[in-house]
């Protein structure tokens, strides 16, 4: 097709027709062309007629010489042209990446396809226009603001490059520029000599004039930002504080680097998906509940998988979760305590799923998280709660005692590990597991050899599944509580005594823990603070905290004191 200045744009259709399905519009970014799309299309073409082409500059479209030319009206104008031709009585979805964003982001926001947009997901390209007001923002002094000042200039090194005379183009063509780009971010394959020396006009064209002179430009349409963390060249902040000027914003904080088109392509097609269904007029999906700005609760929209959430810490953790708008599915192999639960976060406004699992299971475990998935969607976090207490020395403790704390205490962790984690680096959003341990995990004790066994592996396992999914921005955070008031020493198997003396024990120890005072909604406060800002190890109890330090600056004093005889 031809643009408004004779300018010649290489436009491509794939998917369903425009009569049957809605039509997408995807812009690519600098130096790339429309193949940026391929794996992006090859997803979104069975559900939706996907439009793709190569801006001018770019690919096979004209590629002009002035400057003038990569102006961002004459840009906005060529898209607008663009839906004009592809979808003339209909609105269009847009999706954008990189300086497509940048200039979709112009024209959204200006008088060029007012009317013409049912909705816009944007990938890594702030709008000038926005960018500008952000950086004038920072221009306040504080030590916050100079920071992600000089965060966001150390990654726009490029830009200063680019604006210089026969350099960057002389880099382009020796290939220097493309394996430096190839070095930042391997997602990107290599791109065209021609796209990226002509492409430069796009940054000496606009970047000084909108930086130094940002409009006040807002757009009512729904706007979706995912921003991939690993971005060498876009920082977050700078495409997601964007709120004024969008009332209907979603933000998704994705895995991936700049080029995540390429590397993610599903990740791309099911985010900008939910959003094109629910602007036709679909369901808003968990998703865009969750990612929406402004909405109300620190877990709005999160589904939250909680074991043992019959009694103590993981009834407490699910009404913590579900004050601050998260929907639930609970396990306990106790029916009574946890219906309870259900109906007390129901009375906070949760909705909730309720399952009967034994955690020990592993074939049960996988079968429920697979049943979550296909009915409720993937959880964003996860919480294995569920535990048993056992307390008397090795000695004492027989085989089958051993093998009981194992499959509850650890298998029970594990298999919950197993069953999400997958699905949780499939979705490609991130999330987070959280794993009960103890403060017994690193406070050895004479008489609770099986019960500190099992915690310390779980402590140690949680590390070791934290760096194994920090790239995935999934957080793997172990709690360790210490003497807390639940019923756990109720049900807590004392080996190596009578059945008169085990319940004299018992009563002793729950005693004890009730006389203590420290219930278990302070052990969920610490958790949700631990999911909110990523925490490894967090314990919880004046006595855990002390511990966690002590086990790291005088480990012999503890060993010292496991000699004594303390237990449940």
């Amino acid at each position: 097709m031809i643009a408004s200045d004779g300018v010649r744009l290489a436009v491509r259709t794939r998917g369903r027709s425009a009569a049957d399905a809605p039509t997408v519009v995807c812009v690519h970014g600098y130096p790339d062309n429309g193949s940026l799309w391929d794996g992006v299309a090859a997803e979104l073409e069975d559900r939706y007629r996907v439009v793709v082409y190569d801006v001018r500059g770019a690919g096979e479209s004209d590629k002009p010489k002035r400057k003038q030319d990569y102006r961002l009206d004459q840009l906005a104008a060529d898209l607008a042209a663009v839906v004009d031709a592809v979808s003339p009585d209909a609105k269009v979805h847009l999706l954008a990446h990189d300086w497509g964003a940048i200039q979709t982001w112009h024209a959204v926001t200006g008088g060029a396809l007012r009317g013409r947009i049912a909705s816009y997901t944007s990938i890594s390209g702030p709008s000038l226009d926005h960018a500008g007001a952000w950086f004038r923002s920072l221009l306040r002094p504080s030590p916050r603001a100079l920071g992600t000042l000089l965060y966001q200039a150390l990654h726009s090194w490029y830009i200063g490059f680019f604006h210089l005379p026969l350099i960057p183009e002389l880099a382009w063509r020796s290939g220097i520029m493309r394996r430096v780009i190839g070095r930042l971010d391997p997602a990107e394959k290599g791109a065209a000599t021609a796209d990226g020396v002509h492409g430069l006009q796009l940054y000496r064209a606009n970047i000084g004039s909108r930086l130094g002179s940002p409009a006040t430009a807002g757009t009512e349409i729904p706007v979706q930002v995912l921003a991939p963390a690993g971005d060498a060249f876009v920082s977050t902040p700078m495409q997601t504080e964007i709120g004024r000027w969008v009332r209907d914003l979603r933000v998704r904080i994705i895995p991936g680097t700049h080029w995540v088109a390429r590397s993610r392509p599903h990740v791309v097609a099911n985010a900008a998906a939910e959003l094109i269904d629910h602007a036709e007029g679909g369901a808003e999906t968990r998703g865009l509940r969750r990612t929406r700005v402004g909405a109300t609760g620190r877990f709005a929209g999160h589904l939250v998988v909680v074991t043992g959430a019959g009694s103590g810490i993981g009834r407490a953790t699910a009404l913590a979760f579900a004050g601050h708008g998260a929907d639930l599915v609970l396990t306990d192999i106790d029916p009574d305590g946890r219906a309870e639960t259900a109906r007390l976060a129901d009375e906070l406004g949760a909705r909730v799923a309720q399952y009967t699992v034994d955690s020990s299971d592993g074939a049960a475990v996988h079968a429920f998280a697979a049943d979550v998935r296909d009915t409720l969607g993937v959880p964003d976090i996860v919480v294995n709660n569920a535990g048993i207490g056992i307390s008397g020395s090795f000695l004492d403790t027989g085989e089958a005692d051993w093998q009981r704390v194992i499959d509850v205490n650890l298998w029970g962790v594990i298999h919950g590990c197993r069953a999400f984690a997958p699905m949780l680096v499939e979705r490609g959003e991130g999330g987070h597991i959280v794993n009960i341990a103890s403060a017994a995990a690193f406070l050895p004790s004479r008489m609770l050899p099986a019960y500190a066994t099992t915690k310390s592996a779980v402590l140690t396992l949680s590390e070791c599944l934290r760096a194994e999914l920090a790239e995935e921005r999934i957080g793997v955070s172990a709690i360790c509580p210490g003497i807390v008031r639940t019923n756990i020493t109720a049900t807590t198997r004392f080996v190596g005594v009578s059945e008169e003396e085990e319940k004299s024990k018992r009563r002793r120890a729950s005693g004890l823990y009730a006389r203590r005072g420290f219930g278990p909604e302070k052990v969920a406060a610490d958790l949700l603070r631990a999911v909110e800002r990523d925490v490894a190890v967090q314990p919880s109890t004046p006595e855990a905290k002390t511990a966690l330090v002590l086990s790291r600056l005088t480990p012999g004093l503890l060993r010292a004191a496991a000699k004594r005889n303390i237990g449940l």
